[in-house]
């Protein structure tokens, strides 16, 4: 006890030598914030041997037949959202593309954060049990808002966390990561993963002519090819392993990737992990719904755009309606 400073050590005597067995933890933890030189020392010693308990979520308020609501930018999100369809097939979705402010990675962190949350009190208010934020750059700008408005009401999954957790885990030594300006300037990525795993190299690439790209439909188009040409050639991406796309617009371009890569990189399906994260949640909590033969896609655009509709309609069939909504 000799790092304690004089007061706490008297406190802390007379609780070990009257006291019951738990007075000392609360001697200690009070003695933390005593303003002292040592009181660092203190700090660590009372959060490491006498951690508080994290507050258990509570999500038993919620039915498992309530939908999910799943948001993005544009069309990229719908990547996220057919990977959920496949996976839970009976869970009814409802889908906000906010085509009217594409593309995120090009806005300041204030509009995306005001898009964001204006955006899931929509949802919100649509009754969803659980929230995914099926965009790099909103993730990477807005979460903690997210989480902040949500209030722990509804489970939120983001697109980051669980790639950099899944990545970090396996055997990776080079990871590169395009995305758009937004989600690079953050650093999230870079951060997520070498929180897990100190030892990756991370090169980050923004890439933002992709998202424009995509968003007017130049898909196996000679436009595309030469965007992804230059950026992947770019030398930050040099000795990379492995790639993720960090925007959930570019898995739409995944074929075109892995063509130019061949067998040298591994490039990272992003849309799996979060809908397999999403499902283990929703598992958790007893959330799942296993008893809907006929869900419902409702999907909610700011602006109605034809190639939203093209893509829309190639994941969910020709008969899904596309309703204009501006927040």
């Amino acid at each position: 006890m000799e790092f304690l400073p004089q007061r706490a050590q008297r406190f802390t005597r007379r609780a070990l030598g009257t006291l019951t067995n738990e007075a000392p933890i609360k001697i200690l933890q009070e003695a933390s914030h005593i303003k002292h030189p040592a009181s660092s020392k203190i700090s660590y010693f009372c959060t490491k041997f006498f951690p508080l308990k994290k507050k258990k979520q509570d999500f038993s308020h919620l039915s498992a037949k309530q939908p999910i609501g799943i948001f993005d930018s544009g069309v990229g999100g719908l990547t996220v959202a057919k990977e959920i369809k496949r996976l839970l097939p009976h869970e009814d979705l409802i889908y906000f593309g906010d085509t009217k402010h594409l593309p995120y990675g090009e806005k300041s962190r204030e509009a995306i954060v005001g898009y964001s949350t204006k955006i899931t009190s929509f949802l919100l208010e649509k009754n969803c049990k659980a929230i995914v934020i099926a965009c790099n750059s909103a993730t990477a700008n807005a979460l903690k808002e997210v989480l902040e408005l949500v209030d722990e009401k509804v489970p939120v999954i983001d697109v980051i966390n669980p790639v950099a957790e899944k990545v970090s885990y396996e055997i990776h030594n080079n990871v590169g990561v395009i995305a758009t300006k937004a989600t690079v300037n953050s650093g999230l990525y870079k951060k997520s993963i070498r929180k897990h795993n100190k030892f990756i190299k991370v090169d980050e690439l923004a890439t933002p002519l992709l998202v424009p790209a995509i968003e007017e439909g130049f898909k196996n188009h000679p436009i595309t090819h030469s965007i992804i040409y230059n950026y992947l050639s770019n030398s930050k991406l040099k000795n990379i392993e492995t790639l993720i796309l960090g925007c959930t617009h570019y898995p739409l371009l995944i074929d075109e990737i892995r063509q130019y890569y061949g067998n040298r990189v591994r490039v990272i399906d992003s849309p799996s992990i979060v809908a397999n994260q999403l499902k283990m949640i929703l598992e958790k909590h007893h959330l799942l719904n296993n008893k809907n033969p006929d869900p419902k896609y409702q999907f909610y655009l700011s602006d109605l755009t034809k190639n939203f509709e093209k893509i829309s309609k190639k994941f969910f069939g020709k008969s899904i309606d596309l309703e204009l909504k501006v927040l």
